[in-house]
């Protein structure tokens, strides 16, 4: 717990009798000293949030994913499939691995203070880690809502994205509200070319065009079940799949460990759309020309090309991208020279399309004749590749991002980042508990019982609300918050893996330990969330 502008005065009357109570008992009571940190008592359930992060703080709440840096500590890759491609939204590497930084706890101080206060214990003599230059103190810290009352992390929500549709292998297939609207679309569009083709249908056609939408959408839910299938054989988990406007999106949380099984997750997808474009093609040889299920197999075959062949082109964040970095990366043996590689590859594709779709379709490549290109069509056509353009252009984006972070995961340590702490027992004044914290140089306080063992932790941003002439009468237990099994973290943990233990319960304080059970200190979920945006902005 940090506090600015800590003042060494002396308490009166009945504070400063209260604390030379609490020293004669400080000299006695084993639970005193100052090398038994102990954990936090959640004073209400808390849970997991969505991508997000470790713990909310009443004070700061904690950004989400994207900057969902990437739903989720967690690396990002995500299986996209822009305007029926799979497009990967994030970064390299599995689908939709979304890194995210850790929720923020009341703490507002900075990272290189909780860096200097590298973690501690519990006593200061324990674990000899170089003390901040200007140490401050737990009696008055400048963060905090100014509200006494504790308030627990919010547990998070299910991932959600729109209307549940089934779970096919375990995995949540979601439709976003998008997809009513580009199914609209395509009713309106193909309706007009049915109108051309099969005029005796009259409005009929409309309801053969609403059936080709939802058929070629069910094709790209087969192109993402591939991924997703892939992802699962090699044991990376899968989050989700999402319908949305320009396709779909394969959200795979880990990043494949080998260049081959890159590769391999990314060709799935576009393997798939060239079977059943395959398949509608025989499908379509036999029965009649020019009959409704003629006109929809062909569609459906030619959409299921284009989608292959879209997906297949070599830049970030389509799979063709993926592919191109799993090759990069297998020559040099750096994920990360891949990365970059596929990015601007996919930058420069993002800028073709922007120029060279509106340009085919005016020279008539697409296949429109002069007669049928008109004022609305162009702009149609240019409106089109700009919105595609901007998918490939900001993944690809992401994607640098991502792998960057990536590189400075490892940098995240939890022995690094822990406060020292301090046992009290659960009688023991606010005020007193602070005194002893000072003195210790610590930062946290741990609840204990009689015999040591932590039952709690008492929260920096409830100490923050409690007025200094209050503190004497206000016992540590009405500030802390129940200690849980996920709120235990060992102090070994770093990277991606700590971002996924403290995102797996989220809080805004955690007790560290060894791995032989003895409490090495707090971990704040501010600190570690500072940390986080340190690495992100931290050039590679």
């Amino acid at each position: 717990m940090d506090e600015s502008g800590g003042s060494g005065q002396p308490r009166s009357g009945t504070d400063e009798a209260t604390e030379r109570h609490g020293e004669q008992r400080a000299s006695s009571a084993p639970a005193a000293d100052a090398t038994r940190p102990g954990p936090e008592r959640p004073e209400h359930p808390t849970g997991p949030t969505p991508p997000t992060a470790p713990g909310t703080s009443e004070a700061a709440p904690s950004p989400d994913r994207p900057h969902d840096p990437t739903d989720s500590g967690r690396a990002a890759a995500t299986h996209s499939d822009p305007s029926s491609g799979a497009e990967d939204g994030a970064e390299p590497g599995a689908s939709s691995d979304q890194v995210e930084a850790p929720a923020g706890s009341g703490s507002s101080d900075e990272a290189g203070s909780s860096a200097q206060d590298a973690p501690h214990g519990s006593s200061a003599g324990r674990h000899p880690h170089p003390e901040p230059e200007h140490p401050r103190t737990l009696a008055h810290s400048g963060t905090g809502t100014g509200t006494g009352k504790p308030q627990p992390p919010r547990r998070g929500r299910e991932p959600g994205g729109g209307l549940l549709m089934g779970r096919p292998f375990g995995v949540p297939v979601y439709v976003a509200p998008s997809w009513f609207l580009v199914a609209a679309l395509i009713t309106w569009v193909f309706g007009g070319q049915l109108d051309r083709v099969l005029p005796e249908l009259g409005a009929l056609r409309y309801l053969v065009s609403l059936f080709f939408a939802v058929a070629f959408y069910a094709s790209v839910l087969v192109h993402e079940l591939a991924h997703t299938v892939a992802a699962l054989r090699f044991k990376l988990p899968v989050r989700r799949i999402q319908l949305q406007f320009f396709g779909g999106v394969s959200e795979i949380e880990k990043e494949a460990e080998t260049p081959g099984r890159e590769f391999v997750l990314s060709f799935v997808g576009p393997l798939l759309s060239l079977v059943l474009s395959g398949l509608f093609y025989l499908a379509m040889l036999a029965v009649e020309p020019g009959t409704v299920p003629g006109v929809l197999l062909a569609g459906l075959m030619i959409s299921n090309l284009i989608v292959a062949a879209f997906n297949l082109l070599p830049g970030l964040p389509l799979d063709g991208g993926r592919m191109l970095r799993a090759v990069v990366w297998k020559i040099t043996g750096r994920p990360m020279s891949g990365t970059i590689a596929a990015a601007w590859v996919g930058r420069a594709l993002a800028v073709s399309v922007l120029i060279g779709l509106p340009l085919l379709t005016q020279s008539g490549a697409l296949g429109a004749t002069q007669d049928n290109i008109g004022g609305m069509d162009t702009v149609t056509d240019a409106l089109l590749a700009a919105i595609l353009a901007a998918i490939i252009w900001t993944g690809a984006g992401n994607s640098l991002r991502m792998a960057r972070l990536r590189e400075h995961l490892p940098e995240l340590r939890a022995r690094s980042l822990t406060r020292r702490a301090v046992p009290v027992e659960t009688s023991t004044p606010l005020s007193e508990a602070l005194r002893r914290a000072n003195e210790a140089g610590a930062r946290a306080l741990v609840v204990v019982d009689a015999d040591g063992e932590p039952l709690s932790l008492v929260r920096e941003a409830a100490i923050v609300g409690v007025p200094e002439h209050r503190r004497p009468w206000v016992a540590v237990s009405g500030l802390a918050q129940d200690l849980t099994d996920g709120m235990r973290v060992s102090a070994e943990l770093a990277g991606e893996a700590l971002l996924d233990t403290l995102r797996a319960t989220p809080a805004t304080e955690y007790l560290v330990v060894e791995d032989s059970g003895e409490i090495y200190g707090v971990l704040s979920a501010a600190d570690v969330e500072r940390a986080f945006v340190k690495a992100m902005a931290r050039p590679s």
